[in-house]
């Protein structure tokens, strides 16, 4: 299962926000830096409305989500690449995840201590950014010289890497992430090879007080988060509270539905940040539904149809046949899978078929 790692300063909600998305008070919440130590790992279910829609088409009780895992990682502090406030354990948890979710402070509370004494998003921000780059140029650095003499006696794959680390080194060395080099498809396949904690896909969570939420749109930290985003990174921020999604944990969906419309929002924020990063993490969705449930089942983006089987059991990719396959939005406006079959929506999809998020999938194999 991929990982996706919650990172920030101390202090800017981390642990509060992963309680949130695992359901649980797992990790210790506490105004004082470095109250996460060890990273607090989560099972996730990734909301998605249209399993219930198709729960009701296939007349069954169960309905089974998609999954990913997310992990707390200790806050970083500025100089956590030379070994700061145990730097080089967080950092090492960071290049373990296979994409970050940076939590970044978008409010003012007199009472919740900031580690740089003020509010500046975009300056937290440029402190992560910078230690994770620092972490990673050394990373290069040192990368250089193994493979420096495979390279000079010709060996391919120690040219090729090196080719690609003299285009991250002096990259790096100008502060930009890893993730805004442009590579040849070829060259981002051996960066890879480096695990460089810059070169993850990464989505930022504007984190607003409760008072802040409905008006969140207009909030001045929110929207530098998200220029500062969209230029620096090309990439997405999504606004969440939360202290909210935290206190929704012990209530029933009814009272959290009515708690919300109080605020005037319709949800914290937290359900979009993690189908956001699911997408981030590449990943999509497809179902399968019957009278014994209604499944949504995690595939890779370009993932084609024997490969989607598998993803069931190892046997349906090994004899798969064909996939008796149906559009979500089609079986929906159909009302049935008569319906689609009547209408010509329902077709069959052979071994070349690329599997379409939301497809209603329907395998058959032979082994």
């Amino acid at each position: 299962m991929l990982k996706a790692g919650i990172v920030g300063l101390p202090n800017v909600g981390k642990s509060t926000l992963f309680n949130a998305v695992t359901r649980t008070r797992k990790a210790q919440a506490a105004n004082y830096p470095f109250c996460t130590i060890d990273p607090n790992v989560g099972i996730v279910t990734v909301p998605d409305e249209r399993m219930y829609v198709l729960q009701k088409i296939a007349k069954t009780s169960v309905v089974i989500p998609a999954a990913i895992e997310f992990v707390d990682i200790a806050g970083l502090v500025k100089g956590a690449s030379a070994g700061e406030g145990l730097g080089n354990k967080f950092l090492s948890h960071i290049r373990e995840v296979d994409a970050i979710v940076q939590v970044v402070r978008c409010f003012e509370d007199a009472d919740i201590h900031h580690v740089a004494g003020t509010v500046d998003p975009v300056r937290d921000i440029e402190t992560i950014t910078t230690e994770l780059v620092l972490a990673d140029l050394e990373a290069v650095k040192k990368r250089l010289q193994s493979v420096a003499k495979d390279a000079k006696r010709g060996d391919k794959q120690a040219l090729a890497e090196e080719t690609v680390l003299k285009k991250l080194e002096p990259h790096l060395d100008s502060g930009k992430p890893a993730l805004t080099l442009e590579l040849t498809p070829e060259d981002k396949a051996i960066s890879r090879l480096f695990w460089l904690m810059t070169d993850k896909p990464t989505i930022f969570a504007c984190n607003v007080k409760e008072s802040d939420l409905a008006t969140a749109e207009s909030n001045p930290h929110v929207l530098k988060v998200r220029q500062y985003a969209q230029n620096h990174f090309a990439c997405e921020a999504v606004v969440i509270s939360a202290q909210i999604e935290s206190d929704l944990v012990d209530l029933s969906p009814e009272e959290a539905a009515e708690f919300l419309k109080e605020l005037g929002v319709k949800e914290s924020g937290v359900g979009g940040l993690i189908r956001a990063t699911y997408h981030l993490l590449g990943l999509r969705t497809y179902f399968t539904a019957g009278e014994k449930e209604v499944r949504a089942w995690t595939i890779h983006a370009g993932d084609t149809a024997p490969k989607a089987a598998g993803v069931i059991h190892s046997d349906f990719e090994r004899g798969f046949i064909k996939a008796e396959t149906v559009a979500y939005d089609d079986l929906v406006q159909c009302g049935s899978v008569a319906g689609a079959r009547e209408k010509g929506l329902y077709r069959m999809e052979g071994k070349e078929y690329v599997v379409k998020d939301g497809d209603v999938l329907l395998f058959k194999f032979n082994v």
